[in-house]
């Protein structure tokens, strides 16, 4: 398998200031724990590129990115919510966040790559149409399933969302839409509040949001029940053209920020599962966007497990 990695300095500049959780740092650490794989060397570099403002348009609106432009150039602290820690480089940051996964998907439809991960930050899946939240500016995810669908045709993208959280602005960004289906696991109820299991999609989307809500000391047995009785089941009912990963490994149970206790196994089986699904439906089609994991060790031994599992064959 030809796996892609994205990986780019231009992540280090947005700088959230000291003792902040999301933090460069981050970056460093998954460095760290590839380097010391044999199998790195083994990565397809794809180059990261920002997004151009009519892709993100498809997903936020020109106000909102208007006014992000204008409040980090001005060197405040925060965007919309203190939790959005900002300085002068953040604005440039994001639509590089947000434009890595499009490269991803353009080397994937070319077929110079099977699957792929962008390692990059800020993440996304918080963000809103008009507002940055929980330490999301763009939402990397739905910029990407809209360009697959607009830039490359497809027409069914599913994305999974194991983070921790719940991925409310990639929810909202679809729910009225049947043609993205948005699979959550997240501790429940916690930050940000959203994600109940009654939360299933609006209008012609009713149907195409599917919450599974953990509680706090959920461990893998949870998850792997989840995926066999919900969320598997789903994806094969949906048939998706591409599978993309909210990849936030936060859920782990060294992470300081939850209470949910998976093993870093656990990430590699979901991993291959996903993997099996894209296989089955999507041509083996998956991408892969990092979002949260806040333990500096972990974070790098959880992406080592999942890019370990992507590079080898089924």
């Amino acid at each position: 398998m030809a796996t892609g990695l994205i990986d780019d300095d231009r992540f280090l500049l947005h700088d959230t200031g000291p003792h902040h959780p999301e933090c460069a740092a981050r970056v460093g650490a998954v460095r760290q724990a590839l380097a010391t794989q044999a199998w790195r060397d083994e990565l397809v570099d794809v180059t990261a590129r920002p997004a151009a403002i009519e892709e993100l348009e498809a997903v936020h609106s020109l106000n909102y990115l208007r006014r992000a432009a204008r409040v980090c150039a001005a060197g405040a602290a925060y965007l919309d919510v203190p939790d959005v820690a900002i300085n002068e480089y953040s604005y440039e940051v994001a639509l590089l966040a947000a434009g890595a996964p499009l490269a991803l998907a353009d080397a994937l439809i070319e077929g110079q790559i099977d699957n792929g991960f962008a390692l990059l930050r800020p993440p996304g899946h918080h963000a809103e149409r008009e507002s940055a939240m929980g330490f999301c500016l763009f939402n990397n995810v739905a910029v990407l399933a809209r360009y697959l669908q607009r830039g490359h045709g497809l027409d069914k993208v599913a994305i999974v969302d194991w983070d921790v959280h719940h991925g409310n602005g990639t929810q909202h960004s679809f729910e009225e839409d049947p043609s993205v289906l948005y699979v959550s696991t997240h501790q429940y109820p916690y930050y940000p509040g959203t994600g109940a299991a009654y939360e299933t999609g609006s209008g012609r989307g009713r149907g195409a949001t599917l919450n599974c809500p953990m509680p706090a000391g959920a461990t893998d047995t949870a998850y792997e029940r989840a995926f066999f009785e919900e969320i598997l089941p789903k994806l094969a009912w949906f048939k998706p053209e591409c599978v993309i990963i909210s990849a936030g490994f936060d859920a782990h149970r060294d992470d300081p920020l939850a209470d949910v206790h998976l093993s870093t196994g656990c990430f590699r089986w979901m991993t291959e599962r996903l993997m099996e699904v894209a296989a089955d439906h999507a041509g083996g089609r998956l991408l892969s966007v990092l979002e949260g994991g806040y333990n500096l060790a972990r974070l790098g031994d959880c992406v080592s497990a999942h890019l370990e599992r992507l590079r080898a064959p089924l």
